[in-house]
């Protein structure tokens, strides 16, 4: 699949097989996530990877689009290290980057994935904190259900010539 393939086609997946994802796969999406561009050259990334499902089932407890992690067979939390910050702020940016590579990439692969928002929403990010027992220093970004599609959903074509303009509005 080429890349073009791979953004066009990627589509957010609720529903999942029961089939577990290959680490070689895992380790092939975090590499994808890690190629992401980030301010600075920073990299303020850390990945979690959740493979139980008692603590699946708990996310589905206080965030409420995460019904998706109840038939997923894993998610990987994306979070941003505040000491690896050398700009500011900007790791919403870099975060949200190694997210969108991470979904392309498991499309490209054939699994399927959402990207379920935390940050900036004070109560899901506090419970998933608490959930994964991080650090004062480590900010949830979002949560991301994977695993191999049990739904299939056709590509869908969203270029709206309106939105576009050119050296001004």
């Amino acid at each position: 699949m080429d890349a073009m393939e791979a953004i066009l086609g990627r589509r957010s997946i609720r529903k999942y097989s029961d089939k577990a994802v290959p680490e070689n796969l895992v380790h092939d999406l975090l590499t994808a996530a890690m190629a992401a561009p980030s301010a600075g050259n920073q990299q303020p990334w850390q990945f979690i990877l959740i493979d139980e499902r008692r603590i699946l089932d708990a996310i589905t407890e206080f965030h409420p689009y995460a019904g998706p992690l109840k038939q997923a067979p894993m998610a990987i939390a994306v979070c941003g290290d505040m000491t690896r910050q050398k700009w500011e702020g900007f790791w919403v940016q870099d975060c949200s980057a190694a997210v969108e590579n991470l979904l392309v990439a498991a499309h490209a692969k054939g699994l399927g994935t959402v990207w379920l928002g935390v940050h900036p929403i004070g109560d899901r990010s506090s419970e998933l904190r608490k959930l994964l027992r991080l650090p004062e220093t480590i900010v949830p970004l979002a949560v991301v259900a994977l695993g191999y599609p049990a739904e299939f959903k056709e590509p869908a074509n969203r270029y709206d010539p309106s939105r576009v303009h050119r050296n001004g509005w």
